[in-house]
């Protein structure tokens, strides 16, 4: 049987045109965002290290990552914009995701590093220099608002994206955390303010980012996209493409979070033009937000058949639950 694979025409080349435009855009917003955060992290920490503030030590350490996490996720963009190779020849695209799935267990670390001196500060409370520690707090609270605006107006159905503007929410939540906490010690001279609103944020962050990981590990697995039912898809394609008899061995994934793709064998009845029928199906594909696709055309008997007739298969995406292979 022949094996057809190319793309489906306009879908993938509207879809390229735009990821090409967000990946140009947003790499720029994230370089813009790491300049800033480097920038206020050296101030942060020595504001942190000469009031004694514990929130403002945090924060400093989370914009330490985020330099880290934003440098990353500049370099992902960059690296996604390279050609295909002979060795990797899907590109760069998919470096994204790692990034964020990275970015996510860098936020966990750092959160939990918090709760742990949050916890010893709480049992040996520390001197903390309200009004200094006010001054700072402000001035990195203006900084992670221009940063999250900057990120913000990206591609939010990016992963890469989503991480970096996670990092940087998370220095936002922060510097408010770092402001109530003096305002609190100023009014009040209470210091295990400072620790507890440090452990408050951490929580907040740790349960973003979690969410954040799992996404990213749901595309590193090639799990199918949330927004797409591949039974659903199939048969559809078995209700509107003539001549399909059946659509089975179907895999849908995304490379990178956003650019769908799918494979599958197309059952057909005897005497249907191959070529038109892969056309057609392409094209209720791409209407389902699928513009890559390899589709293989049958007649007969299933090309992976053993002795012409369709065992069990290992791999469970190989058909839907309720399809089965009539050959």
């Amino acid at each position: 049987m022949a094996y057809t694979h190319d793309h489906s025409s306009q879908g993938h080349d509207r879809s390229h045109g735009a990821g090409h435009v967000h990946g140009s855009t947003d790499k720029k917003r994230v370089l813009i965002a790491a300049c800033l955060t480097a920038g206020f992290m050296v101030v942060e920490a020595l504001g942190g290290l000469l009031t004694g503030s514990l929130a403002l030590l945090a924060d400093a350490g989370h914009m330490l990552a985020d330099c880290i996490a934003l440098g990353l996720a500049w370099y992902a963009f960059h690296l996604a914009g390279r050609p295909a190779t002979v060795r990797l020849t899907y590109g760069f695209g998919r470096v994204k995701t790692l990034v964020a799935y990275t970015n996510g267990i860098a936020i966990f670390a750092i959160a939990l590093w918090i709760i742990y001196e949050a916890s010893e500060r709480l049992l040996t409370p520390a001197p903390v220099l309200g009004g200094p520690m006010l001054v700072v707090a402000i001035a990195g609270l203006l900084v992670n608002i221009g940063c999250f605006f900057v990120l913000h107006g990206g591609d939010r159905d990016s992963l890469n994206m989503r991480g970096a503007i996670l990092h940087v929410f998370g220095d936002l939540l922060g510097s408010a955390a770092a402001i109530i906490a003096a305002l609190i010690i100023l009014a009040t001279g209470w210091t295990p303010i400072d620790p507890i609103l440090s452990v408050l944020v951490s929580l907040l962050i740790l349960s973003t980012a979690w969410s954040l990981m799992r996404e990213a590990a749901h595309v590193l697995l090639e799990g199918v996209p949330a927004s797409l039912d591949r039974d659903l898809i199939a048969r559809d394609i078995e209700g509107t493409v003539k001549g399909v008899r059946e659509v089975h061995h179907m895999h849908v994934w995304s490379l990178d979070g956003s650019s769908n793709m799918a494979t599958l064998h197309a059952c057909l009845n005897d005497g249907v033009d191959a070529h038109k029928a892969v056309s057609a199906i392409k094209k209720r594909l791409a209407a389902h937000g699928i513009a890559h696709a390899t589709v293989e055309p049958e007649f007969g008997h299933c090309a992976d058949s053993h002795d012409g007739h369709d065992g069990e298969h290992d791999d469970a995406h190989d058909a839907a639950p309720h399809h089965r292979h009539h050959h």
